[in-house]
């Protein structure tokens, strides 16, 4: 089914992935619950000395004590569609003009694509889901402001680790979920921004909860 024909179950749907909309930025699900995503770049533990492991140890142990509420740490990996990138090669083979970078282009080609015919290529991509649940009247408006103030205090947090942070926004919390619930269609038939846009007016509920 193209990704651009509405589904005639629509609420099953929704039901199913226990969505009620995005706002803002902001993931709304049933019950008065709301969710901001944040991307996060990852430390490699690993290669720190025993003194700055300790150090960061005591820092996120300090940044979780601060937080007052619980977390979720998700981790993304997800197959690279390399057929874009080994046609940009095949052009670029076909316009060199210098004998020894064409010949370069040519190695380096056949290379990639002995790599790919055993091995996949996977990016991966780290986020922190910020809760926040409301009581009582949802106000959006109030719920923003405190769930912006509860992200703050993370991203500050993540700062004093040395993780850089940034919060999702409406089409891109889309796209990840259409890439955890349409794994092949997403390599296929990835979403332009066009069609996120399409999506987000046509799927996404605008009401306040």
């Amino acid at each position: 089914m193209s990704v651009l024909q509405k589904s005639k179950n629509k609420a099953s749907a929704r039901q199913q992935i226990d969505i009620q909309g995005v706002k803002d930025g902001i993931l709304m699900l049933p019950r008065k619950r709301y969710r901001a995503i944040l991307q996060v770049s990852p430390v490699n533990f690993e290669l720190r000395s025993d003194d700055e492991q300790d150090a960061i140890i005591d820092t996120y142990e300090s940044f979780l004590n601060s937080v007052g509420v619980p977390l979720q740490v998700l981790i993304r990996i997800r197959e690279i569609d390399m057929d874009a990138y080994l046609t940009e090669l095949n052009e670029r083979y076909g316009q060199e003009t210098v004998p020894i970078y064409k010949q370069q282009l040519k190695t380096y080609n056949e290379f990639i694509r002995s790599l790919i015919k055993t091995n996949k290529i996977l990016s991966r991509h780290f986020y922190v889901v910020v809760p926040h649940n409301a009581t009582g009247k949802a106000d959006f408006d109030l719920v923003k402001e405190q769930l912006g103030l509860t992200v703050d205090i993370v991203e500050k947090g993540l700062a004093r680790l040395g993780i850089h942070s940034r919060e999702l926004s409406s089409l891109e919390t889309l796209d990840l979920f259409y890439s955890f619930y349409s794994p092949h269609q997403a390599k296929v038939q990835p979403l332009t921004a066009q069609t996120l846009e399409l999506l987000h007016t046509s799927y996404i509920q605008k009401e306040e909860l």
